[in-house]
Formats: C-alpha cells, structure tokens, sequence
C-alpha cells in the first residue's frame, strides 16, 4: 500500500513539473515584463502625452494602489471559482486591458487604463502560486 501511494505520488510531483510549472513561470516572466514595461514607457510617453514627470508618478502609484486593492478580493474569487477558471479569467482580462492601454491618448484616460490594469495583474500571484 505504501509503495503504490509513493509511485502516485512521483507521477503526481512528474506531471506537475512538466505541465504546470513551465506555463506559471512563462506567466510569472510576462507579468514581470508587463510591470517593468511602465518605466520604459515613460520614456516617450510623457513627451507624447505632454504628461509631466508628477503625474506619471500619479499614474504609477493608481498602478501600484490597485495592486494593494484588489488582492484581497482577488484570494476570495480564486477561492470561489477554482485556479482554473480564475487563471482563464485573469489572462482573458489581462490581454483586454493590455490592448485596450493602446488606445489612450490623454492623461486622464492613462490614469484609467493603468488603474483597471491593477485588477488583472494582481490577481495572477496569488492565483498561480495555488494551483
């Protein structure tokens, strides 16, 4: 009896090393790449903008607020729904954000894009670290 848990416990360890692992760390590289993209995006487009370096330090903040926001509704839905269905929702809620961040022309819309932008993204630690 014992032997037999041990063996599905190493095919249990196998399949979650060789199918969820690599895409949780694909996401934790594009969720890196997408936080880390803000600064770079200063870099032309204050000047496109005409956004003064003040409040794009206004829009990283709103950013980073609603990181601080939304983790904790975020823990009572994945709890809720399940890490599958959770994970669906946040990479479907992230690419519409992501493209909709296109489309800003002004400040004040900047603002917007990068609060609604908080929700996706914060939900995808707490979500990929359960499943």
């Amino acid at each position: 009896m014992k032997h037999e848990t041990q063996q599905q416990e190493a095919a249990i360890v196998r399949k979650v090393m060789w199918r969820i692992i690599p895409f949780t760390f694909l996401l934790y590289i594009v969720s890196y790449l997408d936080r880390a993209n803000i600064g770079y995006a200063a870099l032309q487009m204050n000047k496109e903008l005409a956004i003064s370096s003040e409040a794009f330090g206004f829009i990283s903040g709103i950013f980073f607020i609603g990181y601080f926001l939304f983790e904790v509704p975020s823990n009572i839905a994945l709890a809720k729904f399940g890490a599958r269905r959770w994970i669906a929702r946040i990479l479907i809620s992230w690419g519409v954000v992501a493209a909709l961040t296109a489309s800003h022309r002004a400040p004040n819309s900047c603002t917007y894009c990068a609060s609604c932008s908080a929700w996706p993204r914060r939900a995808s630690s707490p979500a990929s670290s359960s499943t």
